[in-house]
């Protein structure tokens, strides 16, 4: 997951790097006089690793814009708290200092995306960007009486 303009800034140009990469390497491929089915599957792990990159991308432009869903499971919670982050544009260092902790703290925290986490470090979290939850608990089971 990218969490950080400067990571962003990195994929993308990557994206373009890549793009180039594969077309080049495709015709080279093309010129040694391999087959297209062999081609394509000497071309596979590149493009999964380019597609990969590119939902990323796409996934960081999406949360900037605040395109991001409900939580529907507690283990989902880091995610939404990092990109909730990137859409009110606060850095880690920014938040960092509202929490009281090292800006490296952030960092690994984000890394496990708060893995492990306790609530009152959640809930912190949550108060120093201005976020509330609301949590609705439904049943997915038939009970019978």
């Amino acid at each position: 997951m990218i969490k950080t303009e400067s990571a962003y800034k990195q994929a993308v140009e990557k994206l373009k790097q890549d793009k180039i990469f594969i077309k080049e390497k495709r015709e080279k491929l093309l010129e040694m006089g391999l087959e297209e089915d062999h081609i394509e599957l000497a071309m596979q792990p590149y493009i999964t690793f380019h597609e990969q990159l590119k939902e990323e991308v796409e996934y960081y432009e999406q949360i900037k814009r605040g395109e991001f869903g409900p939580v529907f499971n507690l283990q989902t919670i880091g995610k939404t708290l990092i990109a909730y982050r990137i859409y009110i544009g606060m850095s880690q260092q920014e938040l960092a200092e509202k929490l009281g902790v090292s800006p490296s703290q952030v960092s690994r925290d984000e890394k496990n995306e708060y893995f492990g986490a306790t609530i009152e470090r959640i809930q912190s979290v949550m108060d120093a960007m201005g976020m509330i939850s609301v949590t609705k608990i439904e049943t997915n089971t038939i009970v019978s009486a």
